[in-house]
């Protein structure tokens, strides 16, 4: 049986271990350097899940995952919306005047910019937002600051001398929930979201006859990306989310099409909507 742990990138308290333990509070969350090394760790049964980022509003998609997960034989079965609330931290003690550098995330110091700006220190690139706070206490160095989480603070022991300090309110991430085995949800009347792959055959127009059966069928498609396979320019893999379960007769028929144009074609995951899908529609509609 596979131990009831939760696999992120990075290091404690980073954003990813954040989001595992808001949704998975119950489970051991387990970090791994790479998403390589993720990715491996659920393959390998080690860990239940895996809580990966795939994409923010402000860095916009995570390449690696795209390039992970169709080899991966790994599964969706769920997804995750969170706030990214960015905190100036520094060692006991150290004020905001102390302050000379600030370390973090080459993202995080993009998305706080103001603050950096207006307090008139250097920004220095890290691996990543929980490295930085930790290599911060460590040094004990009180014009040195880092921009990580909440958690880190607390696993580090380090002060917030600034909090919520990001340049956008919108700033989210969203987290697809990793599994070895295919979980579907059911078809009980609440939203659901397939992702799924697929490969275009080499003939004229085949992108936009295979995506009419989703026009036709009233299926709401919230996301097409394509990306190259294997450095390959005329080798084109897309990356998609629809509305709808594959049982849905709307969906039967659009898949059916897009079959018809399509080399291939791989269902990643078919999970619940996340409920900020709800609350970001009726935002901007």
């Amino acid at each position: 049986m596979t131990a009831k742990k939760i696999v992120f990138q990075g290091e404690p308290g980073a954003n990813s271990h954040l989001a595992s333990h808001d949704v998975y509070p119950d489970y051991e969350a387990v970090p791994c350097a790479t998403f390589e090394d993720a990715f491996a760790a659920i393959s390998a049964g080690e860990v239940a899940l895996g809580m990966i980022p795939i994409e923010n509003s402000v860095a916009g998609r995570v390449a690696d995952i795209h390039h992970l997960l169709p080899d991966s034989g790994l599964h969706i079965v769920a997804e995750h919306f969170m706030p990214v609330r960015h905190q100036l931290l520094a060692p006991k003690g150290a004020t905001l005047a102390d302050i000379k550098t600030v370390e973090s995330h080459v993202h995080a110091l993009g998305q706080c910019r103001k603050v950096i700006r207006k307090l008139g220190v250097k920004p220095v690139v890290a691996a990543d937002t929980a490295g930085s706070a930790r290599e911060v206490a460590e040094m004990g160095d009180k014009s040195r600051a880092a921009i990580a989480s909440r958690l880190a603070a607390e696993i580090y022991g380090l002060e917030i001398l600034a909090q919520d300090i990001e340049d956008e309110d919108h700033n989210t991430t969203r987290f697809i929930v990793l599994s070895r085995d295919a979980r579907w949800a059911t078809r009980d009347g609440r939203p659901v979201i397939t992702t799924f792959l697929f490969r275009v055959r080499n003939v004229p127009a085949a992108l936009y006859k295979a995506l009419g059966g989703f026009a036709t069928n009233g299926v709401n498609m919230t996301k097409l990306e394509s990306y190259m396979i294997e450095g390959n320019f005329f080798a084109t893999q897309f990356y998609a989310d629809v509305e709808g379960h594959p049982e849905d007769r709307s969906l039967v028929f659009a898949f059916e099409e897009l079959a018809f144009y399509s080399k291939e074609m791989k269902i990643l995951g078919v999970y619940p909507a996340h409920s900020f899908r709800a609350t970001f529609e009726e935002t901007v509609g």
